[in-house]
């Protein structure tokens, strides 16, 4: 494969998945911009962004494609209609139909014990727009799914979705980030305030940090604006 044409909700998230298809950097690619897309509300229904990236050096002749449609999610594994997995997949198909996204989904786990509840998988042509800027897109439709299958189901229970291993990406990129400012504000003895976070950020800084020997976490403002400040602990 020489040549992918990805779209996501900026140019820069088509970019990325297009260079983690082709498994390269980006000085080894040539990208074309198709389409800068518009934004939408909550990242659905909106214009995408599209780009051809392109291997240098490979022909440029183009596979046949088949055009996009809209989507017809399907789970992989098979869950029981009224359980939790079930009306999730249920509620996700309802979602992503109406909204014309064109992903495909698995079921990873009907009831996973870390996730408190069904974990589900996407990945596709779209799938970048459901990821959104920081996870925003994708924590609000794990919102609504969860809204919907708790409010069905009768008993506490937390959807998980992930596109393409974003949250571990995430994660990731959030510890090695915390260890960073941490390593700084020992160094100088300065506080510092992260960017505004979701809490599910927040919390992965908050527990990457737990058992630093020389810095603490705190949480600091009030809704969207809420972040994290991590301070050097005073000497006892």
């Amino acid at each position: 494969m020489d040549t992918v044409t990805r779209t996501a909700r900026t140019v820069e998230e088509a970019e990325e998945l297009a260079l983690k298809e082709l498994g390269v950097d980006r000085s080894e690619v040539e990208v074309e911009v198709l389409s800068r897309g518009k934004a939408g509300f909550l990242g659905l229904g909106a214009e995408l962004a599209r780009v051809k990236v392109t291997l240098k050096g490979a022909a440029t002749v183009a596979a046949p494609r088949a055009p996009a449609t809209a989507a017809s999610p399907g789970l992989a594994v098979t869950a029981s209609p009224g359980d939790a997995a079930g009306l999730a997949v249920e509620a996700l198909t309802r979602i992503l139909s109406a909204a014309r996204v064109n992903v495909n989904s698995t079921l990873r786990a009907a009831n996973d014990p870390d996730a408190g509840g069904p974990v589900i998988d996407l990945a596709g042509e779209d799938s970048g727009l459901l990821i959104g800027r920081r996870g925003q897109t994708l924590q609000a439709l794990q919102f609504l799914v969860t809204s919907i299958v708790r409010n069905q189901h009768g008993e506490t229970v937390r959807v998980v979705l992930d596109v393409e291993g974003y949250r571990n990406r995430r994660e990731t990129a959030l510890r090695d980030m915390a260890t960073k400012v941490a390593e700084r504000v020992a160094q100088t003895g300065r506080s510092i305030a992260l960017e505004p976070m979701t809490p599910a950020d927040r919390r992965i800084i908050h527990t990457s940090l737990t058992n630093h020997p020389a810095v603490t976490t705190e949480s600091i403002g009030e809704g969207e604006g809420r972040k994290v400040t991590i301070l050097p602990k005073r000497r006892q």
